[in-house]
This record gives C-alpha cells, structure tokens and sequence, in this order.
C-alpha cells in the first residue's frame, strides 16, 4: 500500500509536470530592446532558478532523497518580452518538470543536482546545490541552514542564461509535518546568442542582474520513506512548486 501511494504522489507530479502549459519552443521570431532582453532575464532567470524545496535539517550522513518535482509561474502573455521569446505565442504558464536528488554528508552537509526537460520544447536545465546546516534542530529548537545554488539552461540556441543562488532558512518538525521559510538572493547572467544575436538583435549586450526571493513551505511525511513538499517562492513573480520524493 505505501508502495502504491507513493507511486500515486510521483505519478501525480508527473502529470502536472508534462501538461501542456508550456509546449513550444523558445525561439526568438523578432526584435527584442535591451530593456525588454533585461526583463525577460530577470523574469526567466528567477523562474529556472534552484526552488528550495526542503526544510533546513540536513539529512545526516546516511540520508537521501530522491523525487520528481514540478514548478509553475504565471507570464504575463502582453508582454512583448516572452511575446519575442515564444515566436508571438507565449503560453500563460511556465511548467517546469524535475528530477531531484540530494545525498548528506558529514559535519552537517548535503549536495543535490536537479535535470529538467520540458516536453514539447527546446528547453533544458540542470543545476547543483550544496548546504550547510547551522543549527541542528532539536525537540526544543529550531533547525537553521545556509545554501548555495547554480542553474543553467541548455538546449535554447538563442539564449545563454545562468543563475547563481545563496539563502538561508529556518525550519522546525511537528510530528510528521515540518514547516519552513527562508530568503535569499539569486544572480542571473544572460546573453544573446544564435539568430538573435547575430540577425536579429546584433547590439544586445550581457545582462547580469540580481533578483531578491523569499519562500515558505510545508514537507509532509505521512509515512516512511515517503515525502510530499509544497513550496510557495516570490521571486519577480509568484512561484509554486511540488514534489513527491523517496527520502530517508
């Protein structure tokens, strides 16, 4: 039956995941203005980004987890920016599809890596993680852990884009739910690259920008070995993500 559940909650994320919210390619069709290449930045940037998706307690030196996870962030579809992006037929919602994986180590450290593919499109993107555990936690006290993060997108001819993430956040257990929230900031880099570059826009210059992002989430363990989280981020918009997860 847990086995059964579980494969429910993964399948179930999957599902959302492959929905056809995003199923086009992001190919650039026309002009795109250096402020507008500087939106689309901050705005993709901050939606590719590394989610949290955990509470601060690390997971010792015999823990894993392992789950698929899906994000969801709305695009304003007049804007001219993601208009340029979707080759004039940007989608309403960016969903973003994931497997995840993190290991913990000694002295208080875990390391993760996510991959996404995006069905029906060109987009790619895979990351890393590594945090440190600053507290613990204990029945008393809370548990409060610091993080550094990088994403890279591949696969999009036109756009170069990476971000670089630090934050810190603070959670604490109550039986089998385990509360947290945090804040952070990310870096993004982008360029210009392919037909964009070289026809269509051939003055964009690099875009570096930093984007500010708080979050809060809620992880359930209903039973061993099985782990739900729900994660609600404000990063330039509001984000929301979902994973079910192998964790122990």
């Amino acid at each position: 039956m847990k086995k059964s559940l579980l494969c429910g909650v993964v399948a179930a994320v999957l599902a959302l995941a492959v929905s056809p919210a995003l199923a086009a390619d992001i190919s650039f069709s026309t002009v795109i203005s250096q402020d507008d290449f500087k939106n689309l930045s901050k705005e993709a940037g901050a939606a590719l980004g590394y989610r949290n998706m955990a509470p601060a307690a690390p997971l010792g030196i015999t823990g894993f987890d392992i789950g698929a996870e899906v994000t969801a962030v709305s695009i304003d579809k007049n804007d001219s920016y993601w208009n340029s992006a979707f080759s004039n037929d940007a989608p309403a919602y960016l969903v973003i599809p994931k497997i995840r994986v993190r290991k913990g180590l000694p002295f208080g450290i875990d390391v993760g890596a996510m991959y996404s593919y995006v069905p029906s499109s060109n987009v790619k993107l895979y990351g890393a993680e590594l945090s440190k555990s600053i507290l613990d936690g204990s029945m008393a006290t809370p548990a409060v852990g610091v993080r550094a993060t990088y994403t890279r997108l591949s696969g999009v001819n036109d756009l170069s884009l990476q971000t670089y993430g630090v934050d810190a956040s603070i959670s604490k257990g109550f039986l089998f739910i385990t509360p947290y929230a945090g804040a952070g900031m990310m870096l993004i880099n982008s360029e210009a690259k392919g037909y964009l570059k070289s026809t269509l826009a051939p003055n964009l210059e690099k875009e570096s920008v930093t984007v500010p992002r708080v979050f809060g989430g809620l992880k359930l363990t209903p039973f061993p070995l099985l782990s739900i989280t729900a994660e609600a981020e404000y990063a330039e918009r509001p984000l929301y993500s979902l994973k079910g997860a192998i964790s122990f």
